[in-house]
């Protein structure tokens, strides 16, 4: 996979560069997004309130692009919010400005048409995998093809990713 570099963004005049605190809220659940980001350190998450329970269902690190791009496509209300769980530094760019950037340059189009289908491939085995697997089995395999995410989020945070509850997690973290 190609590296995300924010040089992709020289000469847009739109872009800003934003360092955040950890619990910053960049875009609230039913807002519509008007941005995209490109995180240069830190991590963020994607999360949605269901029942009053906070779930959170994707983590972003660094040389990740990340938006509600279904939102910021069709200019609907997001389904979900991004906040940081880190100290964080990402560049923002408004979505005029970017769609006009990859109209305009072949390569940045090709990169970020390969970033949206990595995360349908994502959403798919994640889809998946909480159909067939058990929660032991979701353990095993985050901890498999992303350790960082073991290493540098909050277990409440990865226990919610899983769709168990942090006893839970506990236990099957004891069990190993």
């Amino acid at each position: 996979m190609k590296e995300v570099s924010d040089n992709i963004f020289f000469n847009v005049k739109e872009i800003e560069t934003l360092s955040i605190p950890s619990k910053t809220v960049l875009l609230e659940e039913g807002k519509i997004a008007d941005k995209i980001y490109l995180v240069r350190k830190g991590c963020l998450r994607l999360f949605f309130y269901n029942e009053g329970k906070d779930i959170t269902f994707q983590f972003f690190f660094e040389g990740d692009f990340v938006a509600s791009f279904d939102s910021l496509y069709r200019g609907t209300p997001s389904l979900f919010s991004l906040e940081s769980i880190e100290p964080s530094e990402v560049v923002s760019i408004k979505k005029e400005d970017f769609y006009h950037k990859i109209e305009s340059n072949p390569s940045l189009r090709l990169l970020y048409e390969e970033k949206i289908i990595e995360r349908f491939s994502f959403y798919q085995h994640l889809f998946l995998s909480r159909i067939k697997n058990t929660p032991q089995q979701r353990y095993e395999e985050l901890l498999k093809e992303y350790p960082n995410i073991i290493q540098r989020v909050p277990q409440h945070y990865i226990a919610s990713y899983l769709g168990i509850t942090p006893v839970s997690l506990s236990r099957i973290r004891n069990r190993r």
